[in-house]
């Protein structure tokens, strides 16, 4: 039977994330262990968003817009804007802190922002890697066009492309653009889907989609996704995790002990600083 989860709503000032992973009936979905869908939000001139510097280990952060832009700053010295299309993908590894904010000649007119963030789980052997950044243009990533259907391939493998993004463990991440009344069938050479339904009116095997939505498939079902209006989706999953992983604010580790030095090691500074934002900071949740 496919499951239909409604995601919880978090309210940014005036700015909207629905956070589909985790839940009780999904605390994962392949390697992926958490998904944030942003927006979508117009932001009027001189707003826009503020995330300031953050830490994370254990986990790499996917960035995928359809609209706006981005810029992201770490503490290896990376600064970068993505664009819709674009990929920021940012392996913590033993621990790394990013801020997010949109840029600011953005922030003189009108701008949108609509995306997704999503957070891998690194496999237990790769949990305390070197921390890296790596962006890809929209140009760079395996792209299909088939009948009304525009297939992205974000990171790992689908429909016979493959992305260039270094992945850790066997991944599923596409996205899926539907022109109305076009059909395409979910790739199912993964052991773990899920499909999350952006914008439009969407059908799976026949059975309506509510927008913003995370549909998981029945095991074994075809999965055959139409349009009725335009549509705009992402397909996620992959090779199951090698063992529980435990989740504390931005930290994702199979050791609750490192969770714990990640927590002290924020608190005294161990993280680093991030150059050209390094005024401020998210203090450690009490």
């Amino acid at each position: 039977m496919t499951t239909i989860l409604n995601p919880r709503v978090h309210d940014l000032g005036g700015f909207q994330v629905r956070r589909a992973v985790p839940t009780l009936q999904a605390r994962s979905v392949g390697p992926f262990v958490f998904v944030d869908h942003m927006g979508p939000a117009v932001f009027a001139p001189g707003q826009g968003i503020d995330v300031r510097p953050h830490p994370h280990i254990g986990l790499a952060t996917v960035t995928f817009l359809w609209s706006g832009q981005i810029g992201h700053r770490d503490t290896l010295g990376s600064e970068q804007i993505i664009r819709p299309g674009d990929v920021n993908w940012m392996t913590a590894g033993r621990g790394i802190a990013h801020s997010e904010r949109t840029p600011p000649a953005e922030r003189g007119h009108d701008h949108p922002l609509h995306g997704m963030q999503t957070w891998i789980a690194l496999p237990k052997s790769h949990e305390e890697s070197v921390p890296a950044f790596h962006h890809f243009s929209a140009g760079q990533l395996p792209q299909q066009r088939r009948n009304g259907a525009l297939l992205r391939v974000i990171a790992g493998r689908a429909y016979g492309e493959e992305s260039p993004v270094q992945v850790f463990a066997d991944t599923l991440n596409v996205a899926i653009d539907l022109d109305p009344g076009a059909e395409i069938d979910l790739d199912a050479s993964h052991v773990e889907r899920a499909l999350y339904i952006l914008e439009g009116e969407a059908q799976l095997d026949g059975v309506d989609v509510p927008a913003m939505h995370l549909v998981l498939p029945e095991a074994g079902a075809r999965g055959r996704l139409r349009a009725r209006t335009p549509v705009k989706a992402m397909l996620m999953g992959g090779e199951p995790l090698d063992g529980p992983r435990h989740l504390w604010w931005n930290f994702v580790s199979s050791s609750k002990e490192r969770i714990e030095q990640a927590k002290d090691d924020w608190q005294a500074g161990r993280f680093g600083t991030i150059p050209g934002d390094d005024k401020e900071f998210i203090p450690l949740p009490a």
